[in-house]
């Protein structure tokens, strides 16, 4: 009933626990609060919230127009709606090594389990868009180290992505992997890897956990988890899959609602009250106090 019991700081525990095991974790994106309490119904190992779907949430293209502010509260909603721990994309950290370390401040006081910092210039964009800018290395390494900084609870982890695969090819990206890492980073999200070799490379780069990103329509294939953990990539995100079913799900509804006048040929396809009722857990809310929450659960 209302939010998870697992307060932040033993989530930032749990996971700092799984990672070191070694296992490939698989985080999908939530959309929504409620999106994220179904990710964790299904069994899944944490919860990603992408800068993406923010963005497209807002109606706005992933282009770094979205504010800290905006970021926060949503993740803050998301987080705390379930008990798997959460990783928020921070972008560039939304501008100087002191915004930086405020972002980690803000995103650490809403619960969030981990996030990460790009080396994509400011204002960013997609990474998996042609014509991306980064920045030098020394100013990757200041948001790093800024982040670092920044963090309060040790276990909160700072994850450093690098784009610059796309722009200067695969050995810049080791090489700027190991620099973040040694300036503090946690863990590695090399973005928009070409093949498994690409991660295989980065695998043997650094000794820290990296991230895969598996995202539809993009520069990488989608690898299955088995070929992920079979070469050693301890997290895998799918940060706009489910906002993509769903939009193209309410499109086709859509379109059958404007040619047919109803929507009667796809009720099969939606979710039912009676699961909708079992997610929001209308029972909880309903045993609390039956003095006030006297209403009957509709089946």
């Amino acid at each position: 009933m209302l939010y998870a019991t697992t307060t932040p700081a033993a989530k930032r525990a749990a996971f700092r626990e799984r990672l070191a095991t070694g296992e490939l974790l698989s985080l999908p994106g939530a959309f929504n609060p409620l999106s994220a309490r179904l990710i964790q119904d299904k069994g899944f190992d944490g919860v990603y919230i992408s800068g993406a779907v923010i963005s497209a949430d807002l109606g706005l293209p992933d282009i770094g127009l979205t504010t800290l502010t905006e970021v926060a509260t949503r993740a803050r909603q998301i987080a705390r709606m379930t008990d798997l721990p959460a990783i928020v994309d921070a972008d560039t950290g939304f501008g100087e090594p002191m915004n930086v370390a405020r972002t980690v401040q803000e995103l650490e006081d809403a619960g969030v389990a981990g996030l990460h910092i790009e080396d994509q210039i400011n204002p960013k964009r997609c990474g998996h868009l042609d014509g991306k800018a980064v920045v030098d290395e020394a100013t990757a390494i200041k948001r790093i180290r800024a982040a670092v900084s920044g963090r309060r609870d040790p276990n909160l982890l700072i994850m450093a992505r690098t784009d610059i695969r796309a722009i200067d090819g695969m050995t810049a990206a080791t090489d700027r992997a190991k620099a973040l890492v040694d300036a503090g980073a946690d863990a590695i999200f090399p973005e928009a890897m070409a093949d498994l070799a690409e991660f295989e490379a980065m695998r043997a780069a650094v000794d820290v956990p990296i991230l895969a990103n598996m995202t539809e329509f993009g520069k990488s294939e989608l690898f299955t988890t088995r070929q992920l953990a079979d070469i050693g990539v301890n997290i895998v995100i799918y940060p706009v899959s489910l906002l993509r079913i769903a939009m193209g799900a309410a499109e086709r509804g859509l379109d059958v609602l404007r040619s047919e006048g109803t929507l009667e040929p796809v009720v099969a396809e939606m979710q039912h009250r009676a699961r909708l009722y079992e997610l929001l857990d209308y029972e909880g809310y309903n045993a609390f106090d039956s003095s006030v929450f006297n209403f009957t659960v509709a089946r």
